[in-house]
């Protein structure tokens, strides 16, 4: 796994992505493989958004809507957006109130393909 260039693409979200402020690449039992993160705790944002993903795909899989994409949490102050990476691994980004979302679903469902690739190698 190389992990500047799953650092360098977290890094484009940010550049390419009106609004985006944090984000981190973990695996689904909540461990974090890298991040870009600088107001929040890295840790702890990869361990929710595990949950969060695991909770999106048991309710998917209940509801019969088949296999999870992602998880979007719109909170008071910007959104939480959880992307499914492959089975074991997921991006989580966070935006604020101006996050621009169809931005952010272009650039970020190529980025999970790439990071799906390289995590996989």
């Amino acid at each position: 796994m190389n992990t500047e260039t799953i650092l360098t693409e977290l890094a484009a979200l940010r550049e390419h992505v009106t609004g985006v402020t944090n984000s981190a690449v973990a695996s689904v039992d909540g461990l974090l493989i890298a991040h870009d993160a600088s107001d929040v705790r890295p840790e702890v944002l990869a361990a929710m958004a595990a949950v969060a993903l695991g909770l999106g795909k048991s309710t998917g899989a209940e509801v019969g809507m088949g296999e999870l994409r992602e998880v979007i949490t719109r909170c008071e102050g910007g959104h939480i957006v959880v992307y499914a990476v492959r089975e074991t691994n997921l991006l989580v980004v966070l935006g604020d109130e101006g996050l621009d979302m169809n931005r952010l679903h272009l650039h970020s469902r190529p980025a999970v393909t790439r990071l799906g690739e390289l995590l996989a190698a």
